[in-house]
């Protein structure tokens, strides 16, 4: 009995449906939580090439919401150890580990090589980077984020409108799974309907997960839905750089105020309330703000834009 039988004789499938699969290339940024649902869903779909993006090492502290992980994993990669587990799931399908952060230089060269785009990362740089690539490349981005007891998981780009479209005005300070806790449930939900929705679009079924927004809340046992087709996009933002793209002529800000030095040589230290007395040297060509996950730099762009009428871009700086 072929593998696939139980999802070929849907009707939504079938024979062709299951070739389409086979042939889809999906990029996966982000190995953690939601990425366990997401891989071993896809893979066992028979979703034939998947690229999986992140630089993170598996930890203890992730076991309780990873369960794809072992203790015998603790240390290595995340992506290699999803790999050989992918192997072990399903043969015919291709996942290729790449040990890196997901960042403005490589995600041109990522996003080009896929159909489809699912955000399992957990900055808002990542997210809106990878929003914002999916959207000038025509993609379709599947984007999902969970804490505590709730999340959210929708599909954007391609036919629907980015990210930062829903998203317009992003909160001054944010909690993380490590700040902030999560249950492994809830964010396992979520996962499994980025599958879901990667299946569907895969699939070109109607109605389309574009454009949809679905919310989840474990507390409440509530789950709702709005779709957002005519969100219109803001205006132009700060973007995200990387590292490798910062120039000699930038005045590159280090907004770190837990940080005891600026992350390189170049980078001057000022805290996000000691923006106000910053000078800016004649010569500048780009102001560059940094932070751990782009959020402060985000906000700190907005409070400098109207003082600065030059070009200001933006720097996450995770695991530094």
């Amino acid at each position: 009995m072929s593998r696939y039988a139980r999802q070929t004789i849907l009707p939504e499938v079938g024979v062709e449906g299951q070739a389409r699969l086979a042939a889809a290339r999906v990029l996966v940024v982000g190995a953690g939580a939601l990425a366990v649902p997401v891989l071993q869903y896809l893979v066992g779909a028979g979703v034939g090439q998947i690229t999986l993006v992140d630089g993170d090492v598996v930890a203890v502290s992730n076991l309780h919401r990873q369960p794809l992980y072992r203790m015998d994993d603790v240390g290595r990669p995340k992506v290699s150890a999803a790999a050989d587990a992918m192997a072990a799931l399903n043969p015919e399908v291709t996942v290729t580990p790449r040990a890196e952060w997901l960042t403005p230089a490589n995600a041109p060269e990522l996003i080009a090589g896929c159909d489809i785009v699912l955000d399992c990362a957990d900055t808002f740089a990542a997210s809106l980077t990878l929003s914002d690539e999916a959207l000038a490349a025509g993609k379709p981005l599947i984007s999902a984020s969970a804490l505590g007891l709730s999340g959210y998981v929708g599909g954007f780009c391609a036919a629907a409108p980015s990210l930062r479209a829903v998203f317009s005005d992003l909160p001054q300070s944010a909690a993380t799974c490590e700040t902030a806790g999560v249950l492994g449930p809830v964010v396992a939900t979520l996962g499994a309907m980025q599958a879901q929705m990667t299946l569907s679009v895969l699939l070109d079924h109607a109605p389309s997960p574009l454009g949809l927004m679905m919310i989840w809340n474990a507390a409440t046992w509530r789950m709702s839905r709005f779709r957002f087709d005519a969100a219109p996009e803001p205006p132009p933002p700060a973007r995200f750089i990387a590292q490798s793209q910062i120039t000699p002529r930038d005045l590159v800000i280090d907004l770190r105020a837990e940080a005891p030095a600026p992350f390189c040589a170049e980078a001057r230290h000022v805290p996000p309330d000691a923006l106000d007395e910053l000078r800016i040297p004649p010569d500048t060509s780009r102001i560059v703000l940094a932070c751990r996950t782009g959020l402060r730099a985000h906000h700190a762009a907005q409070s400098l834009g109207p003082r600065w009428p030059g070009d200001i871009a933006l720097l996450a700086l995770p695991g530094v």
